[in-house]
């Protein structure tokens, strides 16, 4: 009866979706990149390819799934990769990845898309990343006795399924073949759910993250930038945190070079921090090695620099944690520095495992943040052993993807 519910529940939810995409840019992403993809499928994939499927909801799980992607395009040459995702940030920033044999976005969770999808594309092994779970996508692998496995995974107390009313939802999980979960709180919440199948092999994100570090491109304009003076990075902000950077970056003045990368790139974004502060503020775009050395702001007006710019930082302030939830911490975390973060990061294992650590600290103003950052600088020796232990954490959870690698292939 639910799962007939359920059904009913995303025919509206899909109807509901293409009113929104009348007034939302998003919205109208999401409807005009479903239109096509069975065809897409038709035309791409031949039952010849051997596929390996990979399920990404967004850009943030889809960086979980790079390392597993690179992995097998390495070492497993005769799979075909595709990669679906569910949002428009992640379709519409990784759709051109060079190792990506197919990629497309999920068609809606019916049971006839599901039939057909599966019809086209007959994966040999199945990944959903993190905790996208869709019923009849599920339930229709299961029909098949097609592998499917979930990794990167974390799961509470209260998630749905885990509830009475999530009954049905938590049977069709419990015939996946296998998760690899982030943690053993993970683990124990699935091992009481009588779901044995499962192993604790940590984030695919670790390896991602060292990954970068040895990768990491060289900017020529931040060198010139930086200079002899250290670094403070904002990564990933919204406004809310935006406006703490600012009081922040009053107090300090030229004592920093700094550097902020808005999560969304609007002018109106851009306007108001060059209008609020009496710094001298340059837009990357208009920088060079030569008009960096005098800036003391520089204002990431551009998609996909950031991972290498924290390579180049001293000290970070990671966005979100005012909304939703804190952006990427182990990007930063890997190149060694402190890291500051609002305070919606409960539900982010790294986090939790960082501030542990000392190396990721709670504030929830700019007054906060000023005193910490008056404790570093009057104690180098303390920031300087942050920096090894934030360095340190990433290297020491790192293996996730081989581990993943081994038990499935």
């Amino acid at each position: 009866m639910i799962f007939k519910l359920y059904n009913i529940a995303i025919k509206w939810y899909a109807l509901i979706i293409q009113i929104v995409a009348c007034k939302n840019e998003k919205a109208k992403l999401w409807v005009l990149g479903r239109k096509n993809t069975f065809a897409y499928l038709e035309e791409k994939c031949t039952h010849e390819n051997e596929v390996i499927w990979i399920h990404s909801p967004s850009l943030g799980e889809f960086e979980q799934a790079r390392p597993l992607i690179e992995t097998i395009k390495r070492d497993f040459k005769k799979f075909k990769v595709l990669v679906t995702f569910y949002s428009p940030s992640g379709y519409e920033v990784r759709k051109d990845y060079p190792l990506l044999d197919f990629v497309c976005y999920l068609p809606l969770d019916t049971r006839e898309n599901a039939i057909r999808f599966l019809d086209l594309v007959n994966p040999v092994a199945t990944f959903f990343v993190k905790y996208d779970f869709w019923a009849n996508y599920l339930n229709e692998l299961q029909k098949r006795d097609l592998k499917h496995y979930v990794i990167s995974a974390i799961f509470r107390h209260n998630h749905y399924f885990f509830k009475k009313k999530g009954v049905w939802m938590l049977n069709i999980l419990s015939n996946i073949n296998h998760f690899f979960v982030q943690n053993e709180d993970s683990k124990y919440m699935l091992l009481t759910q009588n779901i044995t199948q499962v192993s604790n092999v940590g984030d695919t994100r670790f390896d991602r993250v060292l990954d970068i570090t040895k990768n990491a491109r060289e900017l020529p304009i931040l060198s010139a930038f930086k200079g002899d003076k250290p670094l403070f990075i904002g990564g990933s902000t919204w406004p809310k945190g935006e406006e703490m950077l600012v009081e922040f970056m009053k107090h300090y003045d030229q004592r920093f070079k700094y550097v902020i990368a808005p999560h969304e790139i609007h002018e109106s974004t851009l306007s108001k921090l060059e209008a609020q502060l009496d710094l001298n503020v340059l837009r990357y775009s208009n920088a060079n090695a030569q008009n960096a050395k005098n800036a003391d702001l520089l204002v990431i007006d551009n998609m996909g620099l950031l991972s290498s710019l924290y390579a180049y930082a001293d000290i970070a302030y990671i966005g979100g944690g005012f909304g939703k939830g804190i952006h990427n911490t182990l990007e930063a975390a890997t190149f060694g520095m402190p890291i500051f973060i609002g305070p919606k990061n409960e539900k982010f294992q790294e986090a939790t495992d960082l501030m542990d650590l000392g190396v990721a600290i709670e504030v929830q103003s700019a007054q906060e943040l000023i005193a910490h950052c008056n404790r570093l600088l009057v104690h180098p020796t303390q920031w300087n052993e942050l920096k090894v232990k934030s360095a340190q954490y990433v290297k020491n959870n790192a293996g996730a993807t081989r581990k993943i690698i081994e038990h499935v292939f």
